[in-house]
């Protein structure tokens, strides 16, 4: 006879499969290939789109000539603080992520290499993703340079490849933001997910007591998902 436990085992274990092959904010295995180090800046022309891995995600930006790139960057400090020189600095992982929460950014002027943080960078990969063809360089520059300063932020609806997207072929896409929405998609028509949330419930309530904080969340994120599938 079957074990309970061990179905619950392997759904855990096709989840966890499920988000090892998710490369939301990876680089292939073929992009891998078309990377470029940031020392090489004498290849970018001005108005090229700049992509590089950053933290969880992939980070984009528009290049404006002289060693300079235009992008939207998510950043707490400007919240905390006024002076300029700090503010100026290169923004760490830490300000970064701290912007992200806060939904503050702005669409700030850094070196290539402040930009890519270290990392190796692919240049106008998305010319193959659109269908239309991109502006002029010169006018991506110019539509970047536009909307340097403050701006407003969601992770999923209006983040730094939406700014460039926009900017090089005049639609706001985020190819990123589409690939988890379908993954969470998927995860939420999985029926056994349902029962995964569950028993996560029930066993969380059973830990830690029947209490209002633990049953009514429990409960919720159970209703929702089960509507939901």
């Amino acid at each position: 006879m079957k074990s309970p436990l061990l179905d619950l085992l392997l759904i855990f274990l096709d989840k966890i499969s499920m988000f090892s092959n998710f490369k939301l904010f990876g680089i292939s295995e073929e992009e891998e290939e078309k990377t470029i180090d940031c020392d090489t800046v004498f290849y970018f022309k001005r108005g090229d789109l700049l992509e590089v891995p950053r933290t969880l995600f992939i980070h984009y930006g528009i290049y404006l000539g002289n060693n300079k790139v235009a992008h939207l960057m998510p950043d707490i400090l400007p919240v905390l603080s006024d002076n300029t020189c700090l503010t100026g600095k290169m923004v760490t992982n830490k300000r970064l992520i701290l912007g992200v929460l806060a939904k503050v950014a702005s669409v700030r002027v850094d070196t290539v290499q402040d930009f890519a943080y270290g990392g190796r960078m692919i240049v106008n990969h998305m010319d193959n993703s659109f269908k239309t063809k991109p502006y002029a360089n010169e006018d991506v520059a110019q539509r970047a340079e536009k909307l340097v300063g403050a701006t407003s932020y969601s992770l999923l609806w209006d983040n730094c490849e939406h700014y460039v997207t926009d900017c090089r072929y005049g639609t706001p896409v985020s190819f990123q933001t589409e690939k988890f929405c379908k993954t969470v998609k998927r995860i939420i028509r999985d029926q056994r997910s349902v029962f995964v949330s569950g028993v996560s419930g029930l066993v969380l309530m059973l830990c830690m007591g029947l209490e209002p904080f633990t049953t009514l969340p429990s409960l919720l994120i159970t209703f929702v998902l089960w509507m939901a599938s």
